[in-house]
């Protein structure tokens, strides 16, 4: 993350806040929530609201770090795969970031997105702007986050870096969906961002959150695998299809095979 790009971050959050909020509160009246209150275990409230819109979720360990999730619709049925082998910090991310593609994508098209824990925040085109804004507001709510932000603040004694790392623990969100959040809200004395918070890796994360005894375990993968979960379900319905003599054996076989590639090429086996 550069400071230009940080600034157009700041300037699509300020003018779209308002149309980014309605959407939050829109979003959390579907699906029965307070949407002034921070979202902890983001999958098990989302999933059947996406399940509701025809979307079913699930979680594979992808061979590529850069995708946070897949999200992808034909026939009436949609499909989110979560890149399970990104850090639950990440993954929390990509979800939300999802839901906006699934309730509030403008334009019909394919898409891929990605939510990296440090310097990979995805913004291409406004449609990932709007999504990463959507997800932010989602997953911190103002009044929340202003709440918890002085709280660490003070636990971590004005200490800027410490107060992020913290909320970052609190919230489970990636480094710098925290970092953008604080400054999008005015949060910190001053406006101007250290170069050095643009640029942690990592390690230098893991390492301070060893030192401030913070939740490793959210910057590190569970390699969650629905796939057989997954296989077993489409199994079932085929065998309901050809006791319906909608398709026969041949066809059912064929499809659990095409199954069978395509999950080993995603997940690089």
């Amino acid at each position: 993350m550069n400071i230009e790009r940080l600034r157009k971050i700041m300037a699509y959050s300020e003018a779209n806040r308002d149309k980014a909020l309605a959407r939050v509160k829109d979003f959390c009246a579907y699906a029965g929530m307070n949407s002034d209150e921070d979202v902890r275990d983001v999958l098990q409230i989302v999933r059947p609201v996406l399940k509701k819109k025809g979307f079913l979720v699930f979680e594979i360990p992808i061979d590529n770090d850069d995708i946070g999730a897949l999200c992808y619709q034909a026939g009436g049925m949609g499909y989110i795969m979560i890149n399970s082998s990104l850090p639950k910090a990440n993954v929390n991310f990509a979800i939300c970031h999802e839901i906006y593609h699934v309730f509030y994508q403008e334009q019909e098209s394919d898409f891929r997105s990605k939510a990296e824990l440090v310097d990979g925040y995805s913004y291409e085109h406004e449609e990932e702007y709007a999504a990463n804004l959507f997800a932010g507001m989602l997953l911190m709510p103002e009044a929340n986050f202003r709440g918890m932000y002085d709280f660490f603040r003070k636990e971590s004694e004005g200490n800027e870096w410490d107060t992020i790392l913290r909320l970052m623990n609190y919230y489970q969100m990636p480094y710098m969906a925290v970092l953008i959040r604080c400054y999008e809200l005015g949060l910190p004395e001053s406006n101007y961002v250290p170069e050095a918070f643009l640029q942690v890796d990592r390690e230098a994360v893991r390492r301070r959150f060893l030192e401030l005894w913070l939740d490793e375990a959210i910057l590190q993968a569970d390699c969650r695998d629905d796939f057989p979960r997954l296989e077993r379900m489409v199994e079932e319905f085929g065998r309901e299809y050809i006791l319906g003599s909608y398709i026969n054996e041949r066809t059912l076989s064929i499809v659990l095979r095409n199954m069978k590639t395509l999950y080993r090429e995603i997940k690089g086996a």
